[in-house]
């Protein structure tokens, strides 16, 4: 994915907004979403610049748009511009690109557009798309390492995990939108000293930081996409709080892996950032140990080896019930790379549809909890607290070694470097509310 003149982090907005230095949507960024307002009800998509939203139902109907993306605009969620494939997700980038641009010398032009702003603050942000299917991956080794280390000390990192990327089918219909709130779960929970289980809410609530990629075009059932297509087939991507239920998932994850210790719920930020937006920012994948077995052939490809990886900062803040009545700020608990993941995004897709899986636009790819070797890059309170044996500990004074009812977890994300227009993912949060 080449650089172009929409990647020129000298160009500047007449969304004045958009030219603060720690804006999250600079002209650079252009991320897609589904909005409605107070009055206006309809699900619209639009775009973020600055602290406002271009509506581009009202765009088409202002005739701003390129002509393939007229259709698909006039839809409730994302999918059919997803199914429209890059050639037509690049033009409509370009085109408004040029039409935010503080440069455009056309007065009237921008008349129009003005017209179709709509100011963020008063607007709900809803779910980008329709989520057909969801698959969890276990992407990175650092995680996966820490998680074993517990499970099993003296051999933590299982045989297949250097060859294959390891992930779940999830549950696309219980994904929401951030600020929904997250109900504590019920399961079957067995203390180790205990010689039966109990149905009972959750103690072990747990969030895990992630990243997610929704699928583009996809393929047929039966056929297969190979690594070198994934940029062709992956759009963009959000944050994604996979939360956990870790009491009900150590008692159920055997034989059959995660069930509904995760599907109660996932929290994903509102906004796709395109992976052309994030084009500066791509950096080789994670470098691998000499001693590491090198990726099957259909998962190795030289502009993914060479590109594959994102070079994000991924943050976990916290508000607890305690700090939010004393009118505290939120509390940053970890701070991590996303340059560290074993598998690429790339890799995931392709193993998804080698053998012959069917993807389709709308489908979300997680790439599992994003952690580092230090504790303040761990992704989630299991690998922070060790499975509870070293709590987490508030400049308040309160302790965690799980959630609890009324914190509120909130993920950002960002990509940065010299030369480029910084990018910002937004915020994905969920406030924890008691069991029912």
């Amino acid at each position: 994915m080449s650089l172009n003149f929409t990647h020129d982090p000298a160009r500047r907005s007449w969304v004045d907004s958009a030219n603060l230095p720690d804006a999250d949507f600079p002209l650079q960024n252009l991320p897609f979403g589904v909005f409605r307002t107070s009055g206006n009800p309809t699900r619209r998509l639009g775009v973020a610049i600055g602290d406002r939203i271009l509506d581009l139902r009202a765009a088409a109907a202002a005739g701003l748009l390129p002509e393939p993306v007229i259709p698909a605009s006039q839809h409730p969620s994302l999918n059919a511009l997803l199914a429209l494939g890059a050639p037509a997700w690049s033009a409509v980038r370009a085109r408004l690109s040029e039409l935010l641009d503080a440069a455009s010398p056309v007065a009237e032009l921008r008349q129009r557009v003005e017209t179709c702003l709509v100011p963020m603050r008063s607007a709900t942000l809803l779910l980008p798309a329709h989520i057909g299917d969801y698959t969890d991956f276990y992407a990175s080794i650092h995680h996966a390492t820490n998680v074993g280390s517990m499970l099993r000390p003296e051999n933590p990192l299982l045989p297949n995990y250097k060859w294959v990327p390891i992930g779940y089918h999830g549950r696309g219909s219980s994904i929401v939108a951030s600020g929904a709130a997250i109900r504590r779960p019920h399961g079957q929970l067995k203390p180790a000293d205990a010689p039966a289980p109990v149905f009972a809410p959750c103690k072990n609530l747990d969030y895990e930081l992630e990243i997610g990629a929704f699928v583009g075009p996809g393929n047929a059932l039966g056929e297969r996409l190979p690594l070198s297509a994934a940029p062709q087939h992956l759009f963009g991507i959000v944050l994604l709080n996979d939360w956990s239920a870790r009491d009900i998932q150590t008692w159920e994850y055997q034989p059959l892996g995660p069930f509904l210790s995760k599907n109660f719920a996932s929290t994903i930020s509102p906004w796709v950032v395109t992976l052309e937006a994030l084009a500066p920012f791509r950096v080789p994948a994670m470098p691998r140990p000499a001693s590491d077995p090198a990726p099957l052939p259909y998962l190795v490809d030289h502009y993914d080896a060479t590109h594959g990886g994102l070079d994000l900062t991924l943050e976990v803040w916290l508000l607890t019930a305690k700090m939010r009545l004393a009118g505290d700020t939120p509390h940053r608990i970890s701070r991590g790379k996303f340059t560290e993941m074993y598998w690429t995004l790339g890799q995931l897709l392709a193993h998804h549809a080698s053998n012959g899986c069917n993807l389709s636009p709308g489908d979300l790819l997680g790439s599992g909890t994003v952690s580092g070797t230090a504790r303040d890059t761990r992704g989630c309170l299991l690998e922070y607290t060790w499975r509870g044996t070293d709590p987490l500990r508030l400049p308040n004074g309160e302790e965690r070694k799980f959630l609890a009812d009324g914190d509120e977890v909130i993920l950002r994300g960002y990509a940065e470097r010299p030369g480029a227009r910084r990018i910002g993912l937004g915020e994905c949060r969920g406030l924890i509310m008691p069991a029912g």
